[in-house]
């Protein structure tokens, strides 16, 4: 009868703080989605005039955060910027994580791999003005040259995902394709990168979140550009309305539509191991 009791009582605890950690994502999201479909006029100082529903659901601030951001090109630049950058880490990446994973045991690779793990301790903000001065000297100030920046930024704690996850693929496997006469090359493309496929959805996720919501990179690489990502643009958009809450929230829930819908995708791949029963 105790051992009832306490578990349900842990039980109720957890629910109590799902409910908690719940409130805290809804409440931001109603409050982004309320004001993106208010008026201007229906902001009061109240809170209830905050909190309450819109009089009229109406699309005019969306189709006006669209013109003042210039929305799509601004989400062309973003999508392009992002899909190559997670692209090229997932090939990139994940080859230097087979690489370095499968060789700790030798000292220079261990050496390596600690080396390249490093990375994750040095603070943008002390790269910040060399890279500035360098991609300007190297023609390098543009989306390339961010994209680029983004393959190198992310690449210590990638490859640590990655060689962590190698732990889970058995040996086996790759001696089995020895024995049948396939070559290193070829086992990675055939055998561990195909099973590497949870792994490549969590990398995926992990990068693409923190490229599409970047905003310092992008300022300072191509200031004085033409082309804006989303951040960018939404930058410029406060800076010049920072006062209107209408068509800023309504111009953050256009930018958090495309993100959402790849995490969701992405979601499903995390969820299915592939790595159980490979071997017997």
């Amino acid at each position: 009868m105790k051992q009832t009791s306490t578990v349900g009582k842990s039980n109720k605890t957890v629910l109590v703080l799902l409910i908690l950690g719940l409130s805290t994502i809804i409440f931001p999201l109603y409050m982004t989605v309320v004001i993106a479909f208010k008026q201007p006029s229906e902001m009061t100082n109240s809170i209830s005039g905050i909190l309450s529903l819109p009089k009229v659901w109406s699309l005019q601030n969306f189709r006006e955060a669209m013109e003042v951001t210039d929305f799509w090109n601004s989400l062309k630049n973003s999508l392009l910027i992002s899909g190559l950058t997670v692209g090229l880490s997932i090939l990139i990446h994940s080859l230097m994580g087979y690489t370095l994973g499968r060789n700790k045991s030798n000292k220079f690779y261990n050496f390596v791999y600690l080396f390249i793990v490093s990375g994750m301790f040095v603070p943008f903000a002390i790269l910040m003005m060399p890279l500035a001065k360098q991609t300007a000297e190297m023609g390098l100030a543009n989306w390339f040259g961010v994209i680029l920046l983004y393959v190198v930024f992310y690449m210590p704690m990638n490859i640590m995902l990655y060689s962590g996850y190698l732990t889970n693929i058995p040996l086996a496997l790759e001696e089995a394709a020895r024995v049948d006469g396939a070559s290193t090359w070829l086992t990675y493309w055939k055998i561990i990168f195909p099973i590497m496929k949870p792994m490549h959805a969590t990398v995926a996720v992990i990068t693409a979140l923190a490229v599409w919501n970047d905003v310092m990179t992008p300022l300072i690489i191509m200031a004085g550009s033409s082309e804006n990502t989303l951040p960018l643009a939404q930058l410029n958009f406060q800076s010049q309305f920072g006062t209107n809450y209408n068509l800023a929230f309504a111009s953050y829930l256009l930018s958090l539509i495309p993100i959402l819908v790849f995490y969701l995708i992405c979601q499903k791949q995390i969820l299915n191991g592939v790595v159980n029963g490979a071997v017997k």
